[in-house]
Parts: C-alpha cells; sequence; structure tokens
C-alpha cells in the first residue's frame, strides 16, 4: 500500500511541476507500465497467495477497470463542457483520480462492515447493478455532469470569474478575488467520482469479499487513467458499443450476487428463513465472462468505426486526439 500511494504521490507532483500535454509515447508507456503492475501484482498473490484470490484480483480488476474508463468518459465530458486549457486537463484528471481513491475507500470500509453483518445486503446490491445496468444502455445514460444541479447551486453561493488563471482556484478580477472555473471542474468531478463509488463498489464485492483484494484492485485500476485519457482521447467517445459491454457485466454481476444471497439467505420470509439451493457463478466464470463482454464490446465497436472511416474515404487510427490537437480543434 505504501508503494502505491508513493506512486500517485511521485505522478501528482511531476503534474504540478510541469504540467504539459503527453506525447502519445508517454502516454502509452505509461498506461503500459501500470498495466504491467497490476499485472505483476496479480502474479505475487498468485504465487504467494493461493489461485482463487488471484483470480478474484484479476476478476475484480477487469471488472473495476471498465468501469474507470466509463468514469473516464464521463471526465471527458466534463473537461470539454468546461473547456479546460489542455496543459491542466492532466491536473484535473490526476485530482479526480485521488477523489474516486477516497470515496472508494469510505464505500469499501462501509461496505465491508455491511456484509459482515447483513449478508442480505447482497440483495440491494444485486438490484442496484441491475438498474445501473439499464441506465448505462438507455438513451441519455452518459449526461454531461457539466450543468447538474450542484454546479448551478455552487454558482449562486459563490462569485465565479468567466476565465482560468492557470491551474489556480481563486483570481482577481478588478481588484475583487473571486474564483475561477476550475473548483466548479473539480466539483463536477467529485460529484461524478461519488456516483460511480455507489456502482463500482458493490461489483467487486460480487467478485470478492475480501476488502485488501477490493482496494488494491480499484487502486490499480485508477492508475494510468490520466494517461489512458490523452491516449484514446477522442477515440474513447466513438467506442459506441463499450457502454453495452459495461451494462452487461453489471448485469451479470448484479445477477451473481442475488444467487449469493439466496444461496446464504438469512432472511425468514425467504424459503423460512433456510439456504435456497440455487447454482452460485464461479469466480472463474465471472472473469470469462468479464473478458468476453469487454472484448467482444471493444471489438464490435473498432469495427464499426474502420466501416464508418472506409465510407468517408478516412483512415483509422488511435491517434485521435493527437491528430484533433494539431488541427487545432
Amino acid at each position: 500500500m505504501v508503494a502505491l500511494v508513493a506512486i500517485l504521490v511521485v505522478d501528482l507532483l511531476l503534474i504540478i511541476r510541469r504540467p504539459h500535454v503527453p506525447s502519445m509515447r508517454e502516454a502509452s508507456l505509461w498506461v503500459g507500465f501500470y498495466v504491467l503492475l497490476a499485472l505483476v501484482f496479480a502474479g505475487a498473490i498468485f504465487m504467494l497467495g493461493d489461485v482463487q484470490h488471484g483470480t478474484e484480483f484479476l476478476a475484480g480488476w477487469l471488472t473495476e477497470y471498465s468501469l474507470s474508463i466509463d468514469n473516464l468518459f464521463v471526465f471527458v465530458l466534463i473537461l470539454a463542457s468546461f473547456k479546460v486549457p489542455t496543459a491542466y486537463q492532466q491536473r484535473a484528471l490526476m485530482i479526480g483520480i485521488v477523489l474516486a481513491l477516497i470515496f472508494r475507500g469510505i464505500f469499501i470500509v462501509a461496505g465491508a462492515a455491511l456484509i459482515e453483518r447483513w449478508i442480505w445486503v447482497f440483495f440491494i446490491f444485486g438490484a442496484w447493478l441491475v438498474w445501473t445496468a439499464w441506465q448505462q444502455v438507455k438513451p441519455g445514460g452518459h449526461d454531461d455532469e457539466g450543468d447538474s444541479w450542484i454546479i448551478r447551486l455552487v454558482k449562486k453561493v459563490l462569485p465565479f470569474s468567466d476565465h482560468y488563471d492557470g491551474g489556480k482556484l481563486r483570481t482577481t478580477v478588478d481588484g475583487k478575488r473571486m474564483f475561477t472555473p476550475f473548483l466548479l471542474v473539480l466539483i463536477s468531478l467529485g460529484a461524478t467520482d461519488l456516483l460511480f463509488a455507489l456502482d463500482s463498489i458493490p461489483a467487486i464485492f460480487g467478485i470478492t469479499q475480501s476488502p485488501f483484494i477490493v482496494f488494491t484492485a480499484n487502486v490499480f485500476a485508477l492508475m494510468g487513467l490520466r494517461q489512458l485519457y490523452f491516449l484514446l482521447g477522442g477515440l474513447l467517445e466513438r467506442l459506441e458499443y463499450l457502454k453495452y459491454g459495461i451494462a452487461a457485466i453489471l448485469a451479470f454481476i448484479g445477477v451473481k450476487l442475488v444467487l449469493h444471497a439466496l444461496h446464504e439467505n438469512e432472511l425468514p420470509f425467504i424459503n423460512g428463513g433456510e439456504h435456497v439451493p440455487v447454482p452460485e457463478i464461479s469466480t472463474w466464470m465471472s472473469l470469462g465472462f468479464i473478458v468476453l463482454a469487454m472484448g467482444v464490446a471493444t471489438i464490435a465497436s473498432v469495427v464499426k468505426m474502420q466501416r464508418e472511416a472506409k465510407s468517408h474515404g478516412e483512415h483509422l487510427h488511435l491517434g485521435a486526439y493527437e491528430s484533433k490537437r494539431e488541427a487545432g480543434e
């Protein structure tokens, strides 16, 4: 845990000391480094622990990674709506990731305590995930958070300037101290993190009940998201079927939680308080389904993008964000 926190602190200090838009090569190397770090950690669990916990970590990490990419998609919308200068987008993203870690840490502690005392809470978790899956696929599931009621309320209470002052939260306009739009960005990112924590924590508790694995899977899933934003950039919002893959994963884990709650049933009005003989979904089945869902969603999205690019006589490439920036868009 100390090593993970140290890496995040170093990452944050690099942003503060040298705010910039990373190149495709730099972003690729950082994303590859964090993915490799997660795989090395999984290998250590397999060797020092056992196959069961190693599999749980892999399944949990992949689930949280897919949900974090969905979180990142909303970050893209927020940064675009507030027109955050590209040089300071890294700082906003890193603060958003740190806030996500804090919120998820709180929910992990609360979730572990609830599960230990009341196993029937899995019914609630399962129903919530199925509902969230539906919210993912219905029209308007990714509405822009930039104009939410929280932002409107803050604007009424505090004075804000119309322009950014670098990465500062406060500035002086005509001799009057005011907050910059950067504070609104951070509030919007924090509110988004809170909502996503409500989805991600029940999802991973459907795979493992070990608080240690739950937290480490979340940390590894969030590490590298900042660089992934610049690596994928405009391509992220064009992965049209990604939300369906994430919705399928959430619905699958929701059903798994309900089945587990029935299997461990203690509620007197269900089967007289006795365990219900229902099939349980293994961790290996969960891991296989997660990989399959994300793989199919990603491949289907890329295939559609290739067809659209060919129909317009264009060439599909991963440098979507960089090419847009070079073109001045």
